[in-house]
């Protein structure tokens, strides 16, 4: 299984820490948005031979033709390593803290992902650029804005998602899938594995045409004290997720569903120990990953690996130790 670790987004921090990261074994790295740009830390890490992809880059309040250039310029100066992730965010987030217009998530992000890809198209001189959409309409590609065809091929567009209606339309229009990581073993299987294969039906593809990278939050440590940290950590970023109405079913699938409403009001008020109160370490095994290296990497593989060759490990709130990571990635390479 390759293994892609989250890149530290501080641009002046970014190539020295891909460097560490190919040194721990990892086969890719990601950003997130989060404090920082979500491209510019990958033109760093670059230089190193890691795979490097955003996820995700919220595409709300964003054009596909910026998209489209930003992937376009990684993928050429990677040489073919750049996979551009896309998702969704809340209103809230979407109207108060971009101060853009909020659109139905899926059939929005559905949209954004075949606009980019139209636009790909167009640079490929596959056809003329004639994209009409709901809420995307893209006619005009004069020749001096126009990069060609890119020396890597055009980069793959992947979709995040969690429920099964956005996961359903990744698989229709996108060519991957990266798994929430606010997830379980039962959500995962009841939930996200139907709907890739009604999306793919949709569309008529097949699954050895479709990427699936889960992300999963990983408590690794090798020693009780790095473990204890190591779920704290996590357990803080499940009650950060579990208190947003969008995860409820992820709570519900596990038979958590009442201690959402307990959380969302706790969020209010920023009772953030109270909230961390709620989630049991039964809660981060079965939503995160617990355990040392080598059962980390077991728990995943059970988990995802009839589905998936790929993963994204999260160590939320928590550093592990570098010699935890390396044994994790190593043991999901074996």
């Amino acid at each position: 299984m390759r293994v892609h670790l989250q890149l530290d987004g501080s641009l002046p921090r970014a190539a020295a820490h891909a460097r560490e990261l190919a040194d721990l074994g990892a086969d890719g790295t990601f950003t997130f948005e989060g404090p920082h740009d979500v491209f510019l830390p990958l033109v760093a890490a670059a230089q190193t031979p890691l795979d490097l992809m955003t996820n995700v880059a919220i595409a709300g309040p964003r054009s596909p033709i910026h998209l489209a250039h930003a992937a376009y310029d990684l993928q050429a100066y990677s040489q073919g390593r750049f996979r551009l992730g896309l998702g969704s965010q809340i209103r809230p987030h979407i109207e108060k803290r971009y101060g853009s217009v909020w659109h139905p998530p899926a059939k929005f992000l559905g949209e954004t992902v075949r606009a980019v890809k139209a636009v790909f198209a167009a640079w490929e001189g596959e056809e003329p650029l004639a994209f009409r959409g709901e809420f995307h309409t893209h006619t005009l590609m004069p020749p001096n804005f126009n990069p060609g065809p890119n020396p890597s091929g055009p980069p793959p567009v992947l979709m995040g998602a969690l429920g099964p209606v956005m996961t359903r339309t990744a698989a229709q229009v996108a060519d991957g899938l990266l798994v929430m990581p606010f997830n379980s073993a039962r959500h995962f299987a009841d939930r996200t594995v139907p709907a890739i294969d009604e999306g793919l039906r949709r569309s008529g593809r097949s699954r050895g045409t479709f990427t699936v990278i889960p992300q999963a939050m990983v408590a690794v440590g090798r020693d009780e004290t790095e473990l204890r940290a190591a779920v704290n950590g996590v357990a803080f970023l499940i009650a950060f997720y579990g208190s947003t109405p969008a995860y409820v079913p992820v709570l519900e699938a596990e038979g958590w569903g009442a201690v959402h409403g307990e959380l969302n009001r706790l969020s209010k008020v920023g009772d953030i120990p109270g909230m961390r109160a709620l989630i049991t370490d039964e809660m981060v095994a079965r939503i995160g990953v617990v355990g040392s290296p080598v059962d980390c990497a077991t728990t995943i593989r059970e988990r995802f690996g009839d589905y998936a060759d790929e993963v994204c490990c999260y160590f939320p709130a928590y550093q592990p130790a570098e010699a935890a990571v390396a044994d994790l990635v190593a043991a999901l390479h074996r």
